[in-house]
């Protein structure tokens, strides 16, 4: 028997003339464009009931676009890395941060007189 005798081989589940009539009738769509400051052009579309944003982030460079091609929204301003210590100070005056650090500096102090092993 050449070939195995297999009668469906080359075919997998979901194949066949059937298509667009077994999902149902796509919904009506509309195409909108957006313009990036980097004056790029991206084409979305959506159904025709869907509420349009005024804002999409541009799927080639990823800044905000807008549909005003006149006026495309600016790139948003990037804030330098800050280390744990810069938020901290941003928070805490240096006369606070000497408070917590006595009282800190207190809480060790009483615990190691009353016996405890402190790392």
């Amino acid at each position: 028997m050449a070939g195995g005798g297999n009668a469906i081989r080359g075919s997998r589940v979901g194949a066949g003339p059937m298509g667009e009539a077994e999902r149902g009738e796509a919904a009506p769509r509309q195409r909108v464009v957006y313009f990036c400051a980097h004056a790029h052009q991206s084409v979305i579309t959506f159904a025709v009931e869907a509420q349009i944003p005024d804002s999409w982030d541009c799927p080639r460079c990823g800044l905000p676009a807008s549909l005003d091609s006149e006026n495309p929204p600016p790139p948003p301003k990037i804030e330098p890395y800050k280390t744990h210590l810069a938020y901290v100070k941003e928070r805490r005056s240096d006369k606070e941060a000497e408070e917590i650090l006595d009282e800190a500096i207190q809480m060790l102090r009483s615990r190691r007189k009353s016996g405890d092993i402190i790392f």
